[in-house]
């Protein structure tokens, strides 16, 4: 027979582009446009397109996005986007509702839950057939390929409330409740089919028979087999190749069926199994080979699959196209890798929907010129103009020594590889808890951790441990001293104003002993530019990330074994982080402690965003959780009140914020406050970090460090400070306003990376509000220069892309007879910054690296 002529019905959600939301106003956007391709659906936030009956794929690919094109202009004029994906990751359920026309208002009634939740998209293909009875002939044979064509429309890795469901199609598995899902009916004729049909709608089952929701199903009236496994493609690269390869399927099996040779159906449990692997790994897993019964890398069977209908597809005229569009998909991955990906870069779901939607109507990255190259868009000269060096590639392009052995690997890894093992790190992580809720976000995600790690020789390792040492031990002093006598102040180094201006400076500072250890734990964030290493923050508070850095380090062992194989020897081991966390809190007990002392994690609970990290420290230390609730203050004595009764605490290391420890109530309803502070100066507990320790961190108080040093230490300062304007000072606020556009300001109390202003990066709106606070609140902030962070390869899914990276050290002191001993952690966070940005921070997005620290030899 002639060529025969397929078609694609996508469903399209409909997005308001303000809120990013889904948007029930498909039956005003119907209204206004023409013609019979343009349908409802069951949700108000959904319609459906359908295109004509091409011959050829081109020609199919074309239409589709004019259709697109043309729903997306009558789109705009209503504040709306348009998505074609399986689902959505920002819906509001409350603000949605069903399409009202009478089907679907007696669906709403009929299947209830079905329907409310049925808040999914999906692509039909329509292929030509002879007649309806070979398209059920066809169907047992064509159905062994449903787990690849599912895999290859995967769009659907966000529920509709924004977690990710660890899944690269979700849809299909809501898909399933319906009674009338599954691969194909059991029939083995037309006539059967509608036998089947008819039975369901008199049973009550089905309202009518385009509820039969089958992944493969002859039409009801016409000589066609459709297909409807797919999620909906934001790529319509991705919907023509499906449909070129469905129609390639028909025809292949349809030669089978004549010939009396057809292809036996997979059984049953088999393929339901294969359906799952499919539906949770996409293109970026593996999947069960249909031939052997065995995984394969999912690339592997797509390109096995287009070999065994090389012929079909040449004799259609697709095998050029199609071939060209399979190797970018294998490149570029599925949709809902990319969504991960989009996500990753900044924790913001708002990127997912913007991504989507820019996809849909045409738009999709491609890495062109790099010929599938890992590094083929790395641009060094760029950023050395930019006053940006690249620790890991010279700006010849010729990568530094120290870092030729991991980038060569994964050179010959190649970008598929590593996005199958980044997908795997990222599942194991979330399997292991390895959590973190960015600003602005509901749910915690997995914490996103990069596969190129950061290299830190031996010589420079030794030189950072100094400058932290030093500034770890001049930041207690400091503390020790505003809390007691104020010799800084009364000499003239530290202004009273300056103190008394800080928010963290708290009257509770002074219920710890004089002469006690304060940050038991520091952090210090340094980055490297063209001025070598700098200190560029203090956290003296509740620093985290230790528990981060040590699973960064399990993930390259396990995940990425290729590349933790060229590791440079010896190498740091960073799990010696958490013996050292016991050890320090051992060593802050109180000065009255019980014979038997007993050290706790106070936590707010899961909610914390890095509450995985306090749940691990507790478990290696051997240390409980403890709620402040659970929290009794006697007889200036702290207590944890629970299932075994009153157990004493000597030592409670605090992991949430002060003010709201505080004024927690205790297991007596008592707020905390007083009591504990009183417990505090009667020596009978330990609260590390010490409370009031917020001043240590305040940023105007950091441009004292380095006078600190000399002070106390009667040192020069071994890591150099970001030189800071102090906006409380009128001449520096107004040299402040003159460079707002070439500054970033920073408020004294910040921490997470809230309230920073970029210059270069801001908006005009953005430096107005600024000013205007500068000008009526001048001693809330501080201004420095852009500094030039140094940049990783960071593997983005595609393609290496430059990234920001600072770097996070942990410091101990430990009370030893008169004295104070200090020690640093053999182990670094090394935290990368969303793409396009300065600002390096776990709470606004990016991820981490593993930090290799070389211990000997390497310089």
């Amino acid at each position: 027979m002639e060529t025969r002529k397929m078609r694609v019905l996508e469903e399209l959600q409909l997005v308001d582009k303000e809120t990013r939301r889904l948007a029930p106003k498909a039956d005003v956007l119907l209204s206004q446009l023409e013609g019979e391709a343009f349908t409802p659906s069951l949700q108000n936030s959904m319609i459906q397109v359908a295109s004509g009956s091409h011959g050829d794929v081109t020609s199919l690919r074309d239409e589709l996005l004019q259709g697109r094109a043309k729903v997306s202009s009558v789109a705009e004029p209503l504040g709306l986007g348009i998505a074609a994906a399986g689902t959505m990751p920002l819906a509001h359920r409350a603000s949605l509702a069903i399409t009202p026309r009478s089907r679907y208002m007696e669906m709403s009634a009929d299947y209830a839950l079905l329907a409310h939740e049925q808040l999914i998209c999906s692509a039909q293909i329509h292929v030509e057939v002879r007649d309806r009875d070979q398209a059920v002939a066809v169907s047992p044979g064509v159905s062994r390929h449903l787990p690849l064509l599912l895999a290859l429309s995967a769009s659907s890795p966000f529920s509709v409330e924004g977690s990710d469901t660890g899944y690269a199609s979700s849809r299909d598995l809501t898909g399933q409740r319906w009674p009338t899902s599954g691969p194909f009916a059991p029939v083995s004729n037309a006539k059967e089919y509608d036998e089947l049909v008819d039975t369901l709608i008199k049973a009550g089952v089905i309202a009518d028979e385009a509820m039969m929701y089958y992944s493969l199903a002859p039409s009801i009236s016409k000589p066609l087999l459709e297909l409807r496994v797919c999620d909906s493609c934001p790529s319509v690269d991705a919907i023509s190749t499906i449909a070129a390869l469905f129609r390639a399927m028909v025809v292949r099996e349809a030669a089978l069926v004549d010939a009396s040779t057809p292809t036996p159906p997979l059984n049953p449990t088999l393929h339901r199994s294969m359906m799952w692997r499919a539906s949770r790994s996409g293109l970026e897993g593996s999947l069960i080979c249909p031939e052997t019964y065995t995984p394969r890398p999912a690339a592997e069977v797509l390109r096995s699959t287009v070999e065994l209908l090389t012929d079909e597809l040449r004799a259609s005229g697709d095998l050029e196209m199609v071939t060209r569009f399979v190797e970018g998909i294998i490149r570029t991955g599925t949709s809902a890798y990319r969504q991960r990906r989009a996500y990753r870069s900044r924790g913001r779901l708002d990127d997912v929907v913007d991504q989507l939607m820019s996809e849909t109507v045409g738009w999709l990255t491609e890495y062109k010129g790099t010929e599938g190259s890992l590094f083929g868009a790395y641009r060094p000269t760029t950023w050395v103009q930019s006053g940006y060096i690249d620790e890991a590639v010279e700006p010849s392009g010729a990568d530094r020594d120290v870092y030729a052995g991991v980038l060569t690997t994964a050179r010959e890894l190649g970008a598929v590889e590593l996005r199958k093992q980044q997908t795997m790190a990222d599942r194991d992580l979330s399997a292991a808890g390895v959590t973190f809720r960015a600003t602005g976000m509901d749910t915690q995600q997995a914490f996103p951790m990069d596969m190129v790690p950061r290299i830190i020789t031996a010589r420079e390792w030794d030189h950072l441990t100094a400058g932290v040492e030093q500034r770890a031990k001049a930041l207690n002093l400091f503390l020790n001293d505003i809390y007691c006598d104020q010799d800084i102040v009364r000499d003239g180094i530290v202004g009273l104003d300056i103190l008394e201006k800080s928010p963290g400076y708290r009257s509770t500072g002074r219920a710890a002993w004089r002469d006690t250890v304060r940050n038991h734990v520091s952090g210090s964030d340094l980055i490297f530019s063209e001025a070598g290493w700098q200190i560029l923050e203090d956290n003296v508070r509740q620093p985290s990330g230790i528990a981060f850095g040590v699973e960064a380090r399990k993930m390259m062992e396990r995940n990425y074994p290729e590349l933790f194989a060229t590791a440079p020897q010896p190498l740091n081991d960073p799990t010696e982080g958490y013996a050292m966390m016991g050890e320090t809190l051992a060593a802050a007990l109180p000065p009255h402690p019980q014979d038997d002392p007993r050290i706790v994690v106070v936590t707010r609970g899961k909610d914390d965003p890095s509450y995985f990290e306090q749940v691990k420290i507790a478990e290696v230390s051997g240390i409980d959780l403890v709620l402040p609730q659970n929290l009794l203050i006697e007889d200036n004595v702290a207590w944890e009140v629970g299932p075994r009764g009153r157990r004493r605490i000597d030592v409670m290391y605090l992991r949430m914020d002060e003010d709201m420890f505080l004024s927690s109530r205790g297991a007596d309803g008592a707020e905390l406050r007083y009591k504990i502070l009183r417990a505090i100066t009667a020596g009978n507990v330990t609260v590390a970090n010490a409370l009031g320790n917020g001043v240590g961190d305040d940023k105007a108080v950091y441009a004292y460090v380095p006078q600190m040093i000399e002070y106390y230490l009667g040192e020069k300062p071994i890591l150099a400070s970001v030189p800071t304007y102090l906006c409380a000072i009128r001449e520096h606020r107004d040299r402040v306003l003159e460079r707002l556009d070439q500054l970033v300001v920073k408020p004294i109390d910040g921490y997470g990376g809230a309230g920073i202003t970029i210059g270069p990066e801001a908006g005009d709106e953005e430096l107005q509000e600024r000013r205007q606070e500068l000008l009526v609140k001048p001693e809330q902030f501080v201004a420095q220069e852009v500094v030039g962070l140094s940049t990783l390869p960071t593997f983005d899914g595609a393609a290496m892309q430059p990234r920001h990276v600072d770097l996070r050290v942990f410091t101990h002191l430990r009370a030893s007879g008169s004295g104070v001993t200090v020690h640093t952690a053999p182990a670094g966070l090394t935290r990368v910054a969303p793409a396009g940005s300065l600002v390096v921070n776990s709470s606004r997005g990016g991820g981490g690296k593993d930090t290799w620290i070389v211990t000997e030899g390497q310089t």
